[in-house]
């Protein structure tokens, strides 16, 4: 399977680095349109899809394609593709310099590779689960491709703590880090993935937000938690169109019950 492994890694660092080194030229410079949902959605963010589409059709024959600006019901293949061609597509039309392009890899509707690209800062996430040993999956989570972990400390002042939009009602006295906020739901839990933050909150992602995240977060030895119901493995037939997953996610499963009561406060 090393063979596979390495094939699917070079896929989708070729794949995000050429449609990155594109949305670049647009980054800042394109008119957004307001979806059903109230989210926003640029030609750059449809551009980008077909073209990560086109590139999964070409290379893996057979393999399902779940996109956020595609075909968003499952289709229920052993191997499917999870596809959010532009996360942060407010900070891109703002020239916040913050968004991503995040490819999840599913087997048997679980995410078992995961790719985060971040054109602006030429970050570069992945990661592997190792949870179905006949896959033989590398083991780790990597930024650019040098290993990475959770952060072991204890909450304080000088530590953050990343919040969605949605989910300002977990600020409250006595929250036990400094908040942040970045706009991009694989971003926020990545920076957890990387030791730069102790956790955070989505309080309304999409698969197509977590599939990689959810990957690279576990293995970099995060605890993923699931607020309302879990997420994977995903339905055959299901249309996730309008399905949201709150997520807190921390550096370790010691911190649950830390920062559980905040989040209650949370819509979801």
């Amino acid at each position: 399977m090393t063979e596979f492994w390495t094939t699917i890694l070079d896929f989708a660092q070729t794949t995000t680095a050429r449609v990155g080194k594109q949305l670049m030229q647009d980054f800042g410079q394109v008119q957004a349109l307001q979806k059903a949902d109230g989210t926003l959605v640029t030609q750059a963010d449809k551009w980008a899809d077909q073209e990560i589409r086109d590139a999964i059709a070409s290379t893996f024959a057979g393999y399902g394609i779940l996109s956020e600006e595609g075909d968003k019901v499952f289709p229920g293949t052993e191997w499917c593709w999870v596809i959010d061609p532009l996360d942060g597509t407010t900070n891109f039309t703002r020239g916040i310099p913050i968004w991503s392009i995040s490819l999840g890899l599913l087997y048997q509707g679980t995410p078992v590779f995961g790719y985060v690209y971040v054109p602006p800062l030429n970050q570069a996430f992945h990661g592997y689960w190792g949870g179905i040993p006949e896959l033989e999956a590398p083991t780790g989570a990597f930024l650019d491709r040098h290993p990475i972990y959770t952060s072991n400390d204890d909450p304080s002042g000088n530590h953050f703590f990343n919040l969605c939009s949605r989910s300002t009602a977990a600020i409250q006295k006595d929250f036990p880090c400094k908040i942040r906020m970045l706009g991009v739901a694989s971003y926020n839990f990545l920076t957890t993935a990387a030791g730069a933050t102790l956790g955070g909150i989505e309080a309304t992602p999409k698969v197509w937000d977590i599939a990689a995240a959810w990957v690279i977060v576990q293995a970099a030895g995060g605890s993923w938690r699931s607020l309302k119901s879990e997420p994977f493995p995903l339905i055959a037939g299901e249309d996730y169109t309008t399905r949201s997953f709150p997520t807190l996610v921390v550096s370790r499963k010691e911190l649950i019950p830390v920062f559980a009561p905040f989040v209650e406060k949370v819509k979801i």
